[in-house]
C-alpha cells in the first residue's frame, strides 16, 4: 500500500485545516495516512480519520512514498530530520511567509492531493553538510544541515576572535558575531540576511560568510563542494555556539574547532511545478521584473509576433 506521512506547523491551524482536506483526498485514492502523534489530537479535531500515529523520529518516514509538509521553511526543515535517513522526499506547502523550501502555496493547494495520487512530481536531491566538534583532537559532537550550520558568539556584548581555514590552509582571522557555512538551498536564507550571494541548488559548492566582521577582508566565500570548512575559536576570552539549521545547537568553548564537509546523504525535494529557480526567487522576494523583453525577442527573432 502506498503511504505517506503528513507533518503540520504545531500551532498554525489553518495548517491543520489544509492537511486533513489533502489526507481525505489521498485516502479516496488508497493511500494510507501516517500522522506524527504529537499531532494527532489537533488532526483529528479537523476531521481526519483512519490514520496510523507513529512517534516523531528517524522511523516515521520509513517505507513512506512521501511526506507531505504544511507549514514555513522551518516545519520543512524539522521534517527533514525524520526523512533523511530514509531518502523519504519532501513536498512542502507553504502555510508561513516566503517559504523557500516549499513547492506550493496554500492557495495552490487542489494541486497536491492530483500530484500525489498521479505520481506527477519530480525529486531533487539537496547537498547537505556534515558538521564535527573537536576540542583538542576529541570529536565532542557531530551534527548536519541542509540548510547551514552557523559558529555564532555566545556573549552578546562582544565579537568572538576566529579563524577560519579552507582544506587545511588559513585563511583569515575575524573578530565578527559569527561565520555561516551554508549550502546552495541555504543561500535564500541566512546567508542571504548576512550578505551572501544565492547559488542555484543545482551548483554543487560550499558557502562562508562572516557575520559583521571587523576587518578589510570580509567577503563571501564560494568553494568546492569537495572542500573541508574549518572555524576555530581562538579568542580565550569567548565561547561559541554552533547551530544547525537554527535548530540544533551545541555549545563551543574556547579553543573549539568546527569542521563542516559535504554531507554523506542528501535531502530529497519533491516538485510538482515545471518553474525555474529564477521564476521562484521572482515570485517568492516578489522582484520586479516590468520591462523584460526576453520572450518578445525570441519571438522576433523567430520571425514571430512582438
Amino acid at each position: 500500500m502506498r503511504t505517506v506521512l503528513i507533518v503540520t506547523h504545531g500551532s498554525r491551524h489553518e495548517a491543520d485545516a489544509v492537511a486533513v482536506a489533502v489526507a481525505r483526498q489521498l485516502q479516496d485514492s488508497a493511500i494510507a495516512i501516517r500522522v506524527l502523534e504529537p499531532e494527532v489530537e489537533r488532526l483529528v479535531a479537523a476531521g481526519l480519520t483512519g490514520a496510523t500515529a507513529v512517534a516523531p523520529g528517524t522511523s516515521a518516514s520509513q517505507g513512506c512514498e512521501l511526506a507531505v509538509v504544511f507549514g514555513g521553511d522551518g516545519t520543512i526543515l524539522r521534517a527533514a530530520e525524520m526523512c533523511r535517513d530514509h531518502e523519504t522526499p519532501l513536498l512542502g506547502v507553504n502555510m508561513g511567509h516566503i517559504g523557500f523550501l516549499a513547492e506550493v502555496d496554500a492557495e495552490d493547494v487542489k494541486d497536491v492531493a492530483r500530484g500525489v495520487v498521479d505520481r506527477a512530481y519530480t525529486v531533487e536531491d539537496r547537498l547537505t553538510v556534515d558538521v564535527a566538534v573537536l576540542v583538542g583532537k576529541t570529536v565532542v559532537a557531530r551534527n548536519w544541515a541542509l540548510n547551514e550550520a552557523t559558529v555564532e558568539k555566545q556573549s552578546r556584548e562582544r565579537m568572538v576572535e576566529l579563524v577560519v581555514e579552507i582544506d587545511g590552509r588559513p585563511v583569515s582571522r575575524w573578530g565578527c558575531d559569527g561565520i555561516v557555512c551554508a549550502t546552495p538551498t541555504g543561500s535564500t536564507a541566512y546567508n542571504f540576511s548576512a550578505g551572501g550571494p544565492i547559488v542555484w541548488p543545482e551548483v554543487a559548492a560550499l558557502l562562508m560568510v562572516p557575520i559583521s566582521a571587523h576587518a578589510l577582508f570580509a567577503r563571501p566565500l564560494v568553494v568546492s563542494p569537495d572542500s573541508t570548512l574549518a572555524i576555530e575559536i581562538v579568542d580565550e576570552r569567548g565561547e561559541g555556539v554552533l547551530w544547525c539549521d537554527g535548530r540544533r545547537a551545541a555549545d563551543l568553548p574556547s579553543g573549539a574547532r568546527v569542521e563542516v564537509r559535504r554531507g554523506a546523504k542528501q535531502v530529497r525535494l519533491a516538485r510538482l511545478q515545471e518553474a525555474t529557480f529564477a521564476d521562484r526567487l521572482v515570485r517568492k522576494f516578489d522582484l520586479p521584473v516590468e520591462g523584460w523583453r526576453g520572450e518578445a525577442a525570441r519571438r522576433h527573432s523567430a520571425g514571430g509576433d512582438t
